[in-house]
């Protein structure tokens, strides 16, 4: 399913890319187009592949109102939503499609799109299936059980012609239960931005599906910093990994310093950097044009450095943020 508004040489190129690499793995090939104006309308009427049924919306519905009405058109048991901005590079869908049978709590799967580099893939723990474990839902290009979607009442349309609608229901699908997840061997190539560029219509649609999101689920606004000593995943207390793991199940994320690089890390909402001052000092100062990216508190582990302890009590106290500490014993 492929929702098109506008941006004809895009759109085309995401089709052709599709019927190319994806031809043999798909059955039907939903083009749902949005009102697009009619250079992209003429466009998709000369396509010429048969597996491609194309529908005409009359008033633009926005990406989620588009794609729950290809999806109630559908009788597969899964479904492949891409972006007219996407363009397929070979055929992913066997390692997606592998997945998501291995696991039966997985309800959505999306190939990479240059957030997680192959040089980087490694840090991060494979699920059964190979694929990596998110808590943040990115609908740029997704696998996804239909049957599941339906029963979510599919994307949320208050959240209008787009942005925020697929991190919403990703949160939603937490709280049943299932499962999301990243492929980093699978692997497309996205333009971001092609059908509403960056303008002041653009920031303005975002700030206000960022606030409706944030008014939803609070504790999305989460940022951790967590600084320690050399201690990894597997020297933690189970405790103090469930509350770990507990700020990014609620859609936070963890920033956690550490002497030398972690060995793996449980999902992508987990970020590890080497502790250098540059890199306490970047992330004190991050977010101060969003508060939704702002550190919200600072978890102290043993062993931290004193010149590092020195800092972030300072920074704890000129922001009046959280602060939680931990000794040796408590580990």
């Amino acid at each position: 399913m492929i929702p098109v508004y506008n941006a004809p040489e895009f759109s085309k190129r995401c089709i052709d890319s599709v019927v190319a690499h994806l031809g043999l793995s798909i059955r039907t090939v939903y083009i749902q187009d949005d009102a697009s104006e009619p250079e992209t309308h003429a466009m998709l009427d000369g396509l010429s592949h048969p597996q491609i049924k194309v529908f005409h919306a009359p008033d633009n519905k926005g990406y989620g109102g588009s794609v729950n009405d290809a999806a109630a058109r559908s009788d597969a048991d899964w479904i492949l939503v891409l972006n007219s901005d996407i363009e397929v590079l070979g055929n992913f869908l066997p390692l997606l499609c592998a997945a998501i049978t291995v696991d039966q709590k997985l309800a959505v799967i999306s190939p990479a799109e240059g957030d997680i580099p192959s040089a980087k893939a490694d840090y991060y723990l494979r699920q059964p299936g190979g694929y990596i474990a998110t808590y943040r839902f990115r609908g740029y290009a997704f696998l996804i059980r239909r049957a599941v979607f339906q029963a979510m009442g599919g994307f949320d349309v208050q959240f209008g012609r787009g942005y925020y609608e697929d991190t919403d229901l990703g949160r939603r699908l937490m709280k049943q239960g299932w499962r999301m997840g990243v492929h980093p061997d699978a692997v497309v190539r996205h333009e971001i931005g092609v059908s509403f560029g960056r303008g002041k219509a653009y920031q303005e649609l975002v700030q206000r599906n960022r606030a409706l999101y944030f008014s939803r689920y609070p504790l999305a606004r989460q940022n951790i910093l967590v600084v320690s000593g050399a201690y990894t995943l597997a020297d933690l207390p189970l405790e103090l990994v469930d509350s770990l793991e507990q700020v990014m199940w609620q859609g936070g994320r963890l920033h956690w310093l550490t002497p030398a690089r972690l060995p793996v890390l449980s999902c992508l909402q987990m970020r590890n950097s080497k502790i250098n001052l540059s890199v306490v000092v970047k992330l004190m100062l991050r977010g101060w044009s969003r508060e939704d990216k702002r550190i919200t508190a600072v978890w102290l582990l043993p062993a931290v450095p004193v010149w590092t302890r020195t800092l972030l009590k300072l920074f704890v106290l000129l922001r009046r943020l959280e602060v939680r500490e931990w000794n040796a014993a408590s580990l």
